[in-house]
């Protein structure tokens, strides 16, 4: 249903002339998507569903937000939040493993034990931390823009930066990663 409803509306926004994702928005979705928890087979309907709620923004007479980009790496964010809290810390775990390996990633042994302890480290993250690490450091974007989309002040985001990263590193050290 929800495919299909997606599909629709980017018919429409195809007779108009255009995805409202371009490229390098859709991978930044779909990198926000898989480093949140949403397991491979998941990320085209969470890129679907981005697509979406920016073109019911539309239909409803809304304005096109000032920095889609930003804002749809909130939205994908907020999607990967949701699904986090529905399934269970170790069915995911390694299903967002793979789809790291699915990028231009070296494969080395020494990679894929960073890959996993920093998984099993933002899995460790209160959501609010995860959500603002993944967008800060993965969806590269400025705290300022993250602060406006998410609606929080730019202090908060940073607090939550700080917490988030020393609480990492904590847990790489730990685990004698680095």
């Amino acid at each position: 249903m929800l495919r299909r409803k997606a599909r629709r509306a980017q018919g429409d926004s195809a007779e108009h002339g255009a995805d409202p994702l371009d490229a390098a928005q859709e991978r930044r979705v779909r990198a926000v998507l898989a480093l949140g928890g949403v397991p491979q087979a998941d990320l085209l309907d969470g890129v679907q569903q981005v697509r979406l709620r920016l073109l019911e923004r539309a239909a409803k007479g809304y304005e096109t937000p000032r920095d889609v980009s930003a804002w749809a790496a909130v939205v994908a964010s907020n999607l990967a939040m949701d699904w986090h809290r529905a399934k269970r810390r170790q069915e995911r775990l390694g299903e967002r493993l793979a789809s790291l390996r699915q990028h231009e990633h070296p494969s080395g042994e020494d990679t894929s034990v960073l890959s996993l302890a920093v998984a099993q480290g933002l899995d460790d993250l209160p959501d609010a931390q995860r959500q603002v690490l993944v967008l800060r450091f993965y969806a590269d974007l400025p705290v300022r823009s993250i602060a406006r989309e998410l609606g929080v002040p730019e202090g908060t985001v940073k607090s939550r930066l700080h917490t988030a990263v020393r609480a990492l590193r904590a847990r790489l050290h730990e685990d004698e990663v680095v």
